[in-house]
């Protein structure tokens, strides 16, 4: 069941942007405050109607003003998880889940709940869970729909750092259960590349970049609207052994990358999003440095920025890393397109957020 979404307004902010979303696809709308993203999930579950606009599930309209057909919120099958969780409070878990569905059932809600790693929790109310609890009961609630669409909208942005990653991980996880297509709005970049197969990149209501994770974060005018330091990619590695130290080897195509202590069985792919500013660049293999991963490359091209720094792209084996260096760095080192290289990278510059299991959809993308 694909989700074709086109939506054409004036007002009450400039806006016109379309893409479509396939069964299984998890998409990330990425943009500042005020970019229209949220604007775009409410279209698609028939709380606002621009002036122009079509959304359809497998084809199947729920919107299209030009043919005069627009189904309220309620027969559109969406599920919706608000970053503020938006429970009921008077409810027990399980009430809130039932709460979704045509017809209450208890077995049902406490398999919902299960899915979602609250087993033994549905007879507690919204106050006697923590904040990543409750919010993984307002993702069972939108489950209990049986959407054919499931939207997003910043639903890690009220808890710590510390659930958020277990929550990226659930996530993850769960969406080997996801047959539909899944929105997810956010202005965490780093959020967007762990999670989405695929980024469109909003900017004032229009549509700066829409493509894979990767091809969103090689674009420099898509990586300048969401902020330079944000600039990163993803570099899909094998979790190999956890060491006594603290730290996991983790299996690359560029070699080992020993990184704080990753969470997983050896044999686990993962993803690992490294930061451009974080890598520095030497043209021989450097000996005697406290840094413990060394991975050689070959310069792919070099992307001119703004300012005084380039980005250089590097390729290794299949896949690629960003290097943010200044302009005078690489004209001492002369690098040019096909060059040799190597990318260094502290293991504490790797933050624990910044590494996730891999979907099977971005593995076999990958």
């Amino acid at each position: 069941m694909a989700l074709e979404v086109m939506a054409r307004a004036a007002t009450p902010i400039p806006l016109e942007v379309a893409f479509s979303v396939a069964p299984g696809e998890l998409l990330a709308l990425v943009g500042h405050s005020g970019s229209g993203k949220t604007t775009l999930l409410r279209t698609i579950a028939g709380l606002w109607t621009p002036a122009n606009a079509r959304v359809a599930v497998d084809g199947m309209p729920w919107l299209d003003t030009g043919a005069r057909v627009n189904l309220p919120s309620h027969r559109r099958r969406v599920g919706l998880v608000f970053q503020n969780y938006a429970l009921f409070p008077h409810m027990s878990a399980a009430q809130n889940v039932m709460a979704a569905m045509d017809r209450a059932d208890p077995a049902e809600a406490d398999r919902i709940l299960d899915l979602v790693n609250l087993h033994g929790l549905g007879a507690r109310k919204p106050a006697q869970l923590s904040g990543g609890q409750q919010q993984r009961v307002a993702v069972a609630r939108a489950l209990a729909r049986r959407p054919q669409a499931l939207l997003l909208d910043e639903p890690f942005s009220a808890v710590d750092r510390a659930t958020r990653e277990k929550l990226y991980g659930e996530i993850i996880a769960l969406r080997a259960h996801l047959k539909m297509p899944v929105v997810l709005v956010t202005h965490d970049v780093n959020e967007a590349q762990l999670l989405a197969d695929r980024m469109v990149v909003i900017e004032k209501g229009y549509v700066l970049r829409e493509g894979t994770t990767a091809e969103v974060m090689a674009d420099a005018v898509a990586l300048r609207a969401m902020g330079i330091r944000e600039m990163a990619a993803m570099l899909p590695a094998t979790i190999a052994e956890h060491l006594p130290d603290g730290l996991t080897r983790l299996d690359a195509a560029s070699g080992p990358l020993f990184l704080p202590m990753v969470e997983g069985a050896p044999g686990t792919r993962v993803r690992v999003r490294i930061m451009a500013h974080e890598v520095i660049l030497s043209r021989a293999r450097p000996e005697g440095l406290s840094a413990q991963n060394i991975l050689a490359g070959t310069v792919a091209r070099i992307v001119p920025g703004g300012g005084s720094g380039v980005m250089v792209h590097v390729a290794v084996g299949e896949h690629g890393i960003l290097a943010r260096i200044t302009c005078r760095a690489a004209d001492q080192l002369g690098l040019k397109p096909g060059d040799t290289i190597h990318a260094i990278l502290k293991s504490m510059s790797v933050a624990r957020d910044h590494v996730a299991r891999a979907t099977d959809r971005q593995q076999a993308a990958e």
